[in-house]
């Protein structure tokens, strides 16, 4: 070890880091990022930096709650960064860190091929639909 590096941190640098792993820290943040609300959000920040209010808006559906829960999530770790302006009334703005841009640009190219596939997604589920129907 170097001067300054504790055990825990040496200890951390070495763990191989597993998501099917029971115990897994990765296990929360792939939840984070691939969750509903999560997800929605970092590929509305992709676009730039947003406004609680914005960012709401452009996530439709979410209530203020969830988002509020899954921003303090995601600026855990370390993917989103809340900037607090000291004005009156307080402006909050949320923007991407770099690893939350890296996160969402792969994040959105499983978004376009999900919206890509639609139509085949969708007669997938009516052939299904039929089929159990049927049953």
């Amino acid at each position: 070890m170097t001067a300054g590096t504790s055990a825990t941190t040496q200890d951390h640098d070495d763990l191989a880091y597993d998501v099917f792993a029971k115990a897994c820290p990765s296990r929360g943040t792939l939840e984070h990022v691939t969750g509903r609300w999560g997800g929605l959000t970092l590929g509305a920040l992709y676009e730039g930096s947003l406004r609680f209010n914005e960012l709401r808006r452009r996530v439709d559906g979410v209530s203020e709650k969830m988002l509020s829960q899954t921003l303090h999530a995601l600026e855990r770790d370390g993917l989103v960064h809340r900037e607090a302006q000291p004005t009156n009334p307080p402006r909050v703005d949320y923007r991407l860190t770099p690893l939350g841009r890296q996160v969402a640009e792969r994040l959105l190219a499983l978004i376009h091929c999900v919206e890509d596939a639609m139509d085949d997604v969708l007669a997938a589920r009516e052939r299904y639909d039929e089929t159990r129907g049927a049953l």
